[in-house]
Order: structure tokens, then sequence, then C-alpha cells
């Protein structure tokens, strides 16, 4: 029995013996029971890496296009203006009006020879005096009411484009109801301070605008009507069967004002429209509406 057991336990010794050589012999080679375990976790975490830095490359290119759409955003407006500007100084002369004593104010010269070599479709010139006076540019009338909402008055492309007249109206202001139009740009260009004429102490301090035509006319509006419409609005009419159909459109564009002026406006009267868009909606319009109180010769 004694050497039984002793056999025995030689045995076990063998087993132990070969199980320590076993493990070690895993240990050596790095097979350990965490091996598989710790290869996933490395897998994994090389899995976020890569969707990290994907995630990483797509909002450096989002950043990127969006700085390149301000910028040309930014270009577009700066380009524009300093087209504007140079328009300026070439066709705008001021006269003093203070020589004989009266103390007349300077009288605006507009050199349209020069407006039409640049542009022949060159039809008139709009200020406002003495604000908003940034509101200070030539109009034109193209061959329809599209062709400059991006082509400024040099035919550049650029959104800001040109003061237009409507395509259906005569180029002499002359119809019973003239329409402007003009964007509202962010920038304060363009139309975008027609929307001061909301506040009443703003239309006292500044009721006329003028409007200068080839012809030599000094055309002077007094602001009767402001207020926003829809652009299917009855505003946009400009043809009149009889005076009486005239007569209610000169109500009702008074009827919508934001405010009475207390200005009376009659079938004799003629009228110009300023239109530019607003913040409201795409279909939405901001209009200022001037009845020609005065005519004067340059």
């Amino acid at each position: 029995m004694g050497e039984v057991r002793k056999k025995s336990n030689n045995n076990l010794d063998g087993r132990q013996a070969d199980g320590k050589t076993i493990r070690d012999s895993k240990n050596a080679n790095g097979n350990t029971g965490n091996g598989p375990r710790r290869g996933r976790r490395r897998k994994k975490s090389k899995r976020k890496g890569i969707l990290s830095n994907l995630i990483l490359v797509a909002a450096i290119a989002v950043f990127c296009v969006s700085a390149y759409q301000l910028f040309k955003i930014g270009k577009g407006y700066l380009d524009g203006r300093s087209e504007y500007d140079k328009i300026r100084d070439l066709a705008i002369e001021t006269e003093d009006g203070d020589g004989d004593g009266t103390g007349n104010q300077p009288r605006y010269q507009v050199n349209f020879d020069e407006l039409m070599a640049l542009n022949p479709d060159t039809i008139g010139w709009i200020r406002f005096d003495p604000e908003p006076a940034i509101i200070n540019y030539p109009i034109v009338q193209g061959k329809d009411n599209q062709e400059y909402l991006h082509k400024t008055f040099s035919a550049n492309d650029n959104s800001l484009g040109t003061i237009f007249l409507n395509v259906e109206n005569n180029p002499n202001f002359r119809d019973q109801n003239s329409i402007v139009y003009g964007h509202r740009m962010r920038d304060g260009s363009m139309f975008r301070h027609l929307q001061d004429y909301e506040d009443r102490a703003f239309w006292e301090a500044n009721p006329y605008f003028y409007i200068y035509t080839p012809d030599g006319q000094e055309l002077i509006y007094h602001i009767y009507s402001m207020g926003e419409v829809l652009d299917t609005s009855d505003t946009y009419l400009t043809k009149f069967n009889t005076e009486e159909e005239y007569q209610n459109f000169l109500n009702m564009t008074k009827q919508v004002s934001l405010y009475d002026t207390g200005i009376e406006v009659t079938t004799s009267d003629t009228i110009v429209t300023l239109s530019t868009c607003t913040s409201a909606s795409d279909s939405h319009r901001f209009v200022v509406r001037g009845v020609r109180v005065k005519e004067e010769g340059q």
C-alpha cells in the first residue's frame, strides 16, 4: 500500500511539473488567458480612433467651406459697395446753391452721359436727403424684372444687383404708379434702410426722396405711405382703366400704411412705389410710397 501511494505521489508531482511547464510555455509565448480579450480591446480602440479622426476631418471640412462662404459673401458686399462708390464719384456733382445769398442747399447734378456710357439701360438716379443717405444709386430698366437681380450697374455678377424700374413702367416716371425695386442687403446697402420708415419719427425727419432723369428733371416725392405687403398685393398694379379704379387704389395704399401721414393723394397725382424684400418670408415685401409734389429742371 505504501508503494502504491508513493507511486501515485510521483505521478501527481509529474503532472504538477508538467502543468507548470505548460503554463510557463504559454507565458513565454504571451498566450495567456486574457490575450484574446486584450486583442479585442485594442481593435475597438483602433476603430474609435479612426472614427474620431473621420469626425475631426469632417468638422474641419465644414469649417473651411463655411469660412469660404462667409469670405465670399463679405467680398461680394465689399466689391459691390466699392463699385457704387466709384459710380457716385464719377456721376455726381454738387452745384453750390448759396452763391446768391439765398441759403439754398447745394444742388445735385447727375452726369448721365457718363452713366449711359457705362450702362445704356440707365433711366434715372435716386437719392434720399438727409437720410437714409446710403440710398444714392443709379436706376436702370432691364429687358425683364430678373436681369438686374444679381447684376450690378457695371454688369458684374453680385448679390447687390442694381436698383431697377419695373419693366412695364414708362422710364420717364409719368405712370400713375411706377415701381422701383432694390435688394435689402445685410450690410445696409441698396434698399435695406427703407424699413427705417417703420418709425414715424424717422419719416417726420426724412419725408422726401428725389429721382433725377436723363432729360434734366429733378422729381421730388413726398412719402405718404409705407408698410409690409405680399408680393401678390394690389400694391404692384400699374394700369387703371378709370379714375375711380385709380382712386380706390390710392385709398388702399393709405389704408394699409403703418401710420397716417395726413398727406392727400388724388387721381391727378402720380406716385412711385419703392419695394424691397423683408426678413418675414420670401413672399413679403416692404414698400415706401411717395407722391410727386414738385418737378424742377436742372
